[in-house]
């Protein structure tokens, strides 16, 4: 997957039930490594979202975009039932492309 673009809804965290960033990419290895690194400046690397915890692929960028926001408008504790039922570990799904996060 990792050479492979992929449209996405992505939410990033800075641990289990920490804080959480909710995004859509048409590259979501490319973003995954952005936030990892930091070489943006924002919301998520202010609060250290670095590890991937939940995401679903999509046909197009429309529809993406249409679910982020769907999902940035929801309470707390949906999102986090979201990332519960696909990841109940709260597992790095991205740990396999780049090696676990480092603080």
């Amino acid at each position: 997957m990792r050479s492979d673009a992929v449209i996405a809804v992505y939410i990033m965290a800075n641990r289990r039930n920490g804080t959480t960033y909710t995004g859509v990419t048409s590259n979501l290895p490319q973003r995954v490594w952005q936030h990892r690194t930091g070489v943006t400046e924002g919301f998520a690397s202010d609060h250290g979202c670095k590890m991937l915890v939940w995401y679903e692929q999509h046909e197009n960028m429309i529809e993406a975009i249409i679910r982020e926001k769907a999902i940035k408008k929801w309470r707390r504790s949906w999102k986090l039932a979201l990332i519960e039922k696909a990841n109940p570990q709260w597992k790095d799904l991205a740990a396999d492309w780049f090696g676990p996060v480092r603080p």
